[in-house]
């Protein structure tokens, strides 16, 4: 059995929207608009939540590609996500708070039939971490430090 691996990352907030962090040496920053109060610093949670998804499947997509000798030209991965924002408002809704449905949608330049293409997104998308931990369930624990 293999070992896991914890990755940790730490989120601090000051008094505005802006949240930054440091991740192995990259300065990172979410925050609101102008428009919602914040800085524009950087996106919002929830584009960084798509950015993350895509962004771990084209990861995947470079990975696997090389293992199975498959010359990936290049890929772009496009998610969308529908959610309705009454929920984080703190708003009566009778839907939860996160996306009611996430949409992948890839378009693969390499030397593949079309049905071959769908076949490698397919698994590359049972390989992603992230994609996994959206369409099952997982464990979230929250507690005060």
């Amino acid at each position: 059995m293999a070992a896991n691996k914890t990755i940790s990352v730490t989120a601090t907030m000051g008094a505005g929207y802006a949240i930054h962090a440091d991740i192995r040496d990259h300065q990172v920053a979410i925050d609101q608009p102008t428009a919602g109060g914040g800085t524009n610093e950087g996106p919002t949670p929830l584009e960084y939540f798509l950015f993350s998804l895509g962004g771990c499947i084209a990861s995947i997509a470079r990975i696997a590609a090389s293992q199975q000798k498959i010359d990936l030209r290049a890929m772009q991965v496009t998610v969308s996500g529908d959610l309705d924002p009454a929920g984080l408002l703190g708003k009566a809704t009778p839907n939860r708070a996160g996306f009611q449905e996430i949409r992948v949608t890839a378009s693969i330049d390499c030397d593949l039939s079309a049905e071959a293409q769908a076949e490698f997104l397919d698994e590359v998308c049972l390989r992603c971490p992230l994609h996994d931990n959206i369409k099952l369930s997982t464990a979230v624990i929250h507690s005060l430090s």
